[in-house]
């Protein structure tokens, strides 16, 4: 793409747009997204606030709302834990929780429990169709098989379970608010006109400065 239009798309907009189409390609829906964003000049692992897999509801909702989103645009991107994998160390602490469906516990116990277990060994997040993007993560959660502390309180929380019944048994609605909420998320503090830069090779800053 620079080669072709130098200093015209920015490294956060691929991003952006690369993300849309994964979710289309592995089965959602699609979406419009704005472009124009500029990439920033300062990226400190120390200024990024996202909420741990440990978290509680409570806690993944402080987050979403200090950024503008409502409980139903923070239930949903979650939702995308319906494909990839995530690590042992990400949930061996949960493998005591007795929450999580007992058939399941013992499974991923067989992987991460193992005497020098690697932990960064990874299983999938979605137990039953982890490169389908559909409402099946829901479903699975549902029915106590979350893999993450957090996907399973999704399930158990007063604050999130009534939408996560909703998703379970529609997968239209979940495809529609996923596509909503990735929108407004992909509008959050973005750089825009004369702001930041446009990376030449998004792994750098285009100069020191």
């Amino acid at each position: 793409l620079e080669r072709e239009c130098p200093s015209t798309v920015s490294c956060a907009d691929i991003i952006t747009l690369a993300t849309r189409d994964s979710v289309v390609l592995a089965g959602g829906l699609k979406y419009d997204v704005a472009t124009g964003r500029r990439d920033g000049h300062v990226s400190q692992s120390s200024e990024v606030n996202l909420p741990g897999p440990r978290s509680t509801v409570s806690r993944v909702l402080e987050v979403f709302s200090a950024n503008g989103m409502s409980l139903d645009e923070m239930v949903t991107p979650l939702g995308a834990h319906t494909v990839g994998f995530t690590h042992c160390s990400f949930f061996r602490d949960s493998l005591n929780d007795t929450n999580m469906d007992p058939s399941l516990r013992a499974g991923l116990g067989r992987t991460c429990n193992r005497p020098n277990s690697d932990p960064r060994a990874f299983l999938d997040q979605n137990v039953s169709s982890s490169m389908v993007f559909d409402n099946a993560f829901y479903k699975q959660i549902v029915l106590r098989r979350g893999v993450l502390f957090i996907d399973q309180q999704l399930a158990l929380d007063t604050l999130s379970k009534g939408l996560v019944t909703v998703f379970a048994g529609n997968n239209a609605a979940f495809q529609r608010s996923f596509a909503d909420a990735m929108v407004k998320m992909g509008n959050i503090k973005v750089l825009v006109g004369n702001e930041g830069e446009i990376r030449r090779n998004c792994r750098v800053f285009n100069s020191a400065s």
